[in-house]
């Protein structure tokens, strides 16, 4: 990679992604003697560098990891499992569901101080186009604060939700950045029967946190041969125990079996043993048209499938400017050459100005993704950039009942529950994401396109609902969700939705069989639903006691009687029967310092979406202070209300519906 990236890593570049609370630097927060603030795990393999750690950096040796004794561990485990994906018949007659998969490596933080679950501002790098990823690792590390990165448990959740696996990152950084061999040499070290005990923590650390494995990028130069065959006998042992947990590794194309840093652009003879050991390799960006097919025809030498190379594309600086020959990995009349790895492509985040809000974000997300279009039925081929949703097909997890959704992106402006204000400040929670549209925005009519977008101004529940806006000259059906919901004579959808301007009848789409072919339109049945009127939100409850089989694609057809229309939909459900989750247990305060206080709980008996936390005012009012999949919160710049000797709290579980459970409740005296 060239200088000015590597800088931008090493310095920690990015936006904090992690709790709702703020971190103990809050301008809100008081002072305190402790910072009870948790905070994403980083290590050195061993040994540290010379000196003292930086203000806010912790100094960590991955060899004395202990999960019995990470104070932090509730914090940062992943409470949600992978989920199984099926991939539906492709939107479009140009994207392949079995050739070229996407792998992408995000920044979503500093390596230090980087809040575990979240943070009180919508800024954020709230990644949501999951239906095109085949892995996502968490990239960062840098010499003065630790090479080893297990991602943050939203993130983590928020992939598993959606059947992305997600990596940690092992970064042995050059040397011109601070990188030392010493290092290296720390993660391949032996044990007295010659097995690698930094390999078995790896597998360990990802156990316990909940993750899916690491990707190894070793750049340190100056090693020789023999550094190289311990670096092979590592990641061959690192690969071996991680494949009996479930787990994966990808190699990143630096260092070469003579121990030396050569960044290849290829899988050859350099390199080809490293990529034996591991499951994978991410080319560097020197690659070309004839390093990819010698590279795929050499994978597949090797037994191994050539989608399993990744010819990194760096997008860090250019996003979908960026000028990549793309017929060289993803040609539109033959067979995909191999797979794609994105760098860093928060850039459509990061390259957007000061002030920039979540809807801003979300467009260019969209662009990028989806492509000019901004509709993957009909994707643009004309333009330079060549965006996922033309050449990879979408895949989808919504496959068992009950299923819901109220389009919450994992950030927000406010936190809505039933329509009203519960929690006034922006905030960011990847872990409360939903399972979200994988097709945005697949819009069909005659008429003009009207606007689709998850909209942050209003919501049902969360902080976005979903917002159609335009002239509806004519009949529009936006599809939603490809599914594979069982159906029975109970079987029914709820949509929670609002007409905040004009005059719409709304009915459900749902098909019950595939399209016949790549591109054409789900064979729909329309069902109406009971308009909504005076400007509130309404809940409609359609039978599909008539449908037989299963449900294979959701959507809605809107019509409009003449000028503009603003439709809302808050939340989207399917289910057989109402069901209430099981209530959490023995919340409790582990750890204060004045209106910094540390919670954990007991988990509810029953299956339970996530946790959120209330405080109780003397008045009755419940303000909002956040939302976790795990069992321990944290929160930060509590004080106390006028005549108020303790806070109280309540907690509650939700369900995959969107109930809510009875109250866990606790006071702290202040």
């Amino acid at each position: 990679m060239n200088l000015s990236r590597r800088a931008v890593l090493l310095a920690g570049a990015g936006a904090a992604a992690g709790a709702l609370p703020a971190p103990r630097a809050a301008a809100q927060a008081p002072a305190a003697s402790r910072d009870l603030q948790p905070y994403a795990s980083y290590w050195y393999p061993d040994s540290f560098p010379a000196g003292t750690p930086g203000d806010g950096i912790t100094w960590r040796s991955l060899k004395s990891w202990r999960a019995d004794t990470d104070a932090d561990l509730a914090f940062n485990a992943a409470a949600v499992p992978l989920a199984a994906r099926f991939t539906p018949v492709p939107a479009n007659t140009t994207a392949r569901a079995d050739q070229a998969r996407i792998q992408s490596l995000v920044s979503f933080g500093p390596t230090s101080r980087n809040p575990s679950q979240g943070a009180p501002t919508a800024d954020t790098y709230a990644l949501t186009h999951w239906a095109y990823l085949d892995e996502l690792v968490f990239w960062g590390g840098s010499s003065g604060e630790g090479l080893i990165l297990a991602p943050n448990a939203p993130i983590v959740d928020a992939a598993h939700r959606h059947g992305v696996p997600v990596l940690g990152n092992v970064f042995l950084p050059p040397a011109a950045y601070g990188g030392q061999l010493r290092w290296t040499r720390d993660l391949v070290q032996k044990d007295g029967s010659g097995g690698y005990p930094l390999a078995a923590q790896l597998v360990a650390v990802a156990e316990a946190y909940g993750f899916d494995g690491w990707f190894v990028n070793a750049e340190t130069g100056g090693g020789d041969s023999a550094l190289a065959a311990d670096m092979l006998g590592f990641l061959g042992e690192l690969t071996s125990r991680g494949a009996a947990k479930g787990q994966r590794v990808t190699w990143y194309d630096a260092m070469t079996v003579t121990g030396t840093v050569g960044w290849q652009g290829a899988l050859n003879d350099r390199n080809e043993a490293f990529f034996r050991a591991a499951g994978s390799m991410f080319l560097d960006f020197r690659w070309s048209a004839a390093t990819l097919a010698s590279s795929g025809t050499a994978a597949e030498r090797l037994g191994r499938s050539r989608y399993s190379v990744r010819a990194g594309v760096d997008v860090e600086s250019g996003g979908t400017n960026t000028a990549v020959d793309w017929d060289a990995i993803v040609p539109p009349a033959t067979a995909h050459v191999t797979s794609v790895g994105y760098y860093r492509p928060e850039w459509t985040r990061n390259h957007l100005p000061a002030g920039r809000t979540p809807g801003d974000f979300h467009a260019a997300d969209d662009a990028f993704w989806t492509g000019a279009s901004l509709d993957p039925a009909r994707p643009d081929t004309t333009g330079r950039w060549r965006a996922p949703a033309l050449f990879a097909a979408d895949r989808s997890t919504v496959a068992s009942l009950p299923f819901a959704t109220v389009f919450n992106t994992g950030h927000g402006l406010k936190w809505y529950e039933d329509g009203e204000v519960t929690g006034g400040g922006a905030w960011n929670h990847l872990g409360l994401q939903d399972r979200l549209p994988s097709r945005r925005w697949v819009v069909r009519t005659t008429g003009r396109r009207p606007a689709v977008a998850f909209d942050f101004a209003d919501a049902w529940r969360g902080g976005s609902s979903l917002l159609v806006s335009g002239d509806l000259d004519a009949p529009v059906t936006l599809d939603l969700y490809a599914t594979r919901l069982p159906l029975d004579g109970d079987t029914v959808v709820e949509l929670t939705h609002r007409t905040d301007e004009g005059d719409v009848r709304v009915e459900l789409a749902v098909a019950t069989s595939d399209p016949a072919s790549p591109g054409a339109p789900p064979p729909y049945t329309r069902l109406p639903v009971p308009p909504s009127s005076g400007g509130g939100w309404r809940t409609s409850t359609v039978s599909l006691a008539g449908l037989t089989g299963t449900v294979r694609a959701l959507g809605v057809r809107l019509t409009g009687a003449g000028g503009p229309v603003r439709w809302r939909l808050g939340r989207l459900a399917v289910r057989t029967a109402a069901a209430t989750p099981g209530a959490p247990s023995c919340l409790r305060v582990t750890d204060a310092d004045g209106g910094d206080l540390r919670l954990a709980w007991r988990a509810a008996r029953t299956p339970v979406r996530h946790y959120e936390l209330h405080r109780v005012l003397r008045d009755g009012t419940r303000r909002f202070l956040g939302g976790t999949c795990q069992r321990a919160f944290h929160v930060a710049g509590l004080a106390p209300e006028q005549g108020e000797r303790a806070a109280r709290f309540e907690l509650h579980s939700v369900g995959e519906l969107f109930s809510v459970s009875t109250p866990a409740t606790t006071t702290h005296p202040w």
